[in-house]
């Protein structure tokens, strides 16, 4: 049975008044943007704009109604979102890593859905290519995802295997002059409409090895996960494999072992750290805005000291956060990032955006759990994006273990 479209939710309510999207002023409390280049800036801008005219508007319908918004793909590709910081020969743009990080945190100021698909096509699918790919692969594949003609995703996570992917179960054995696949993958976004999938798994002598896998390849099914209450406006899915034959040219030839995942990991964690502030951002603004326009016993909520309260935390954690994304970007453009480093910063900025959404979602009341508001819907994603990627515990022991010299993990 079909259901009914959710309301107008520019009318649902003359509260949401309270809240002008195109009036977002973002917190720079200690005026980062004098350490951003005039490149980063401009970049930063106009990933800002597209996000306010074109995603805010549409989002909370899409999220009611569990839909990816898919017809803003080409509008990714054209302003350079997918692949951003790869070299333009190879499909990307050469933006610095900064750059890059901005655009992530605009995207999930949109929607965490938003900033997953770029995310996962530029350094889960497209990065891989890009480092481990033969010559073939990349002429075949990046120009076409950076495009947005081609869709890919990852697979990495099992039903049974989570935070220690060398339990994998997915295998991968010779057959003639190719490979045959056999497994199940789960949590990878963009499957579903997926061109092609990154696939991880152990050959006969239990080595990790990844694979281009075509979706249309007999065998291979990509059944959505629509049941979740998290992440409803992007693409979640499962991905099985039952006997899927590949040619030897699907291999990526250039690793081995679980470096070559956990590498992408790397760089989508990398992402994460900003599109979480970027998330926090919004929930903030939305808050600040609220606690301006809203009265309560005669006066705006915001002249009350606990309001202030809340949205002085809430500046001082994003500003936190935002002095660690600046520096982590340097360094990782400088080329001395260390991946515990991104570990620190994921672990903080998913509990600080976690944090300020539900502050935020205290401030607007009983209104603040429905959608003519965005921060449940920011709440409910970054539930999500604290435990994928490595949850909050793992990276704890990640660090702990840089500092220590002390394996935790045993």
């Amino acid at each position: 049975m079909s259901q009914p479209a959710p309301p107008d939710l520019k009318t649902a309510s003359s509260s949401s008044e309270t809240w002008d999207p195109a009036a977002f002023d973002p917190p720079d409390f200690y005026d980062l943007d004098a350490l951003l280049s005039d490149e980063a800036t401009s970049i930063r801008d106009e990933a800002r704009a597209f996000v306010t005219k074109e995603v805010q508007p549409i989002i909370e319908k899409h999220a009611q109604r569990a839909e990816f918004p898919r017809h803003l793909i080409p509008a990714f590709a054209d302003h350079g979102f997918l692949g951003a910081p790869l070299p333009p020969e190879h499909g990307g743009e050469g933006h610095s890593n900064i750059a890059y990080g901005l655009i992530m945190q605009e995207l999930e100021r949109g929607d965490s859905g938003l900033r997953s698909f770029c995310s996962v096509t530029g350094a889960l699918v497209m990065y891989p290519i890009w480092q481990y790919g033969s010559d073939a692969q990349k002429e075949h594949w990046l120009p076409a995802l950076a495009n947005g003609e081609a869709i890919g995703c990852f697979g990495l996570t099992e039903p049974d295997v989570g935070s220690n992917p060398a339990e994998m179960q997915t295998r991968a054995r010779r057959d003639g002059d190719g490979w045959v696949l056999d497994g199940h993958k789960r949590w990878s976004t963009n499957a579903t409409i997926a061109d092609v999938a990154v696939i991880w798994a152990k050959d006969e002598d239990d080595t990790v090895r990844g694979f281009l896998v075509e979706t249309d390849r007999d065998g291979v099914e990509t059944p959505p996960i629509d049941d979740s209450w998290s992440l409803r406006a992007a693409v979640t899915s499962e991905v099985v494999l039952d006997g899927v034959r590949v040619p030897e040219a699907a291999c990526l030839p250039g690793v081995s072992g679980l470096k070559g995942p956990l590498s992408c990991l790397t760089q989508a964690r990398y992402g994460i750290c900003w599109g979480t502030i970027g998330a926090a951002m919004a929930c903030y603004d939305t808050a600040r805005q609220h606690a301006q326009n809203r009265e309560q016993f005669g006066q705006p909520i915001g002249g009350f000291q606990l309001m202030q309260e809340r949205l002085v935390d809430m500046v001082q954690e994003i500003t936190k956060a935002q002095l660690l994304n600046w520096r982590l970007g340097t360094l990782k453009d400088a080329g001395t990032m260390r991946p515990q480093q991104v570990s620190l910063a994921k672990r903080n900025n998913c509990q600080t955006a976690l944090e300020v959404a539900r502050s935020a979602r205290q401030v607007l009341g009983g209104n603040g759990v429905t959608s003519m508001y965005p921060v449940m819907r920011h709440m409910n994603n970054l539930e999500s994006v604290v435990t994928y990627e490595g949850t909050h515990e793992v990276h704890t022991l990640v660090v702990g273990e840089d500092l220590t010299g002390e394996n935790a993990f045993v």
